[in-house]
């Protein structure tokens, strides 16, 4: 098992790079990696996460272009300070989309009290899914 909080969605469209990068900014945005962690290099990832070196490398590149990462030769990879407004836009959006969803499920008849235990039920299902973790597969 991976100790790195990450596995392909085999069955998604999203090419494995992007559902990697996309992964490591919402652990960025969510506080999981703090500005300054080491993460792994692309081979150590590569090999715990059974993903190709080009794969792993692409994502991180990716990442570095929009400034989550920096490298350094020798050093290795690390997590940059993101700016404020990165942080809350990302926060906005996350709220928008529940906002959205919950105004959806009103609309749909129910109670605060019956999206939140639906919400709750889902999430422990996904967690049953997914091994019991609760790091998750898609973005």
């Amino acid at each position: 098992m991976s100790e790195f909080p990450f596995e392909v969605d085999q069955t998604s469209d999203v090419p494995p790079w992007v559902q990697l990068a996309q992964r490591i900014a919402y652990l960025i945005n969510t506080g999981y990696f703090k500005p300054g962690d080491r993460l792994p290099t692309v081979r150590a990832l590569a090999a715990d996460i059974s993903l190709n070196f080009n794969t792993v490398n692409k994502a991180y590149l990716s990442l570095s272009n929009d400034g989550y990462l920096e490298s350094s030769r020798g050093r290795g990879v690390f997590v940059r300070d993101l700016d404020a407004d990165v942080s809350q836009e990302y926060t906005q959006e996350v709220d928008q989309m529940m906002d959205d969803l919950i105004s959806g499920c009103r609309d749909l008849g129910l109670s605060l009290d019956d999206i939140q235990q639906r919400m709750s039920r889902k999430i422990k299902q996904l967690k049953r899914e997914e091994g019991g973790t609760a790091t998750g597969r898609r973005n």
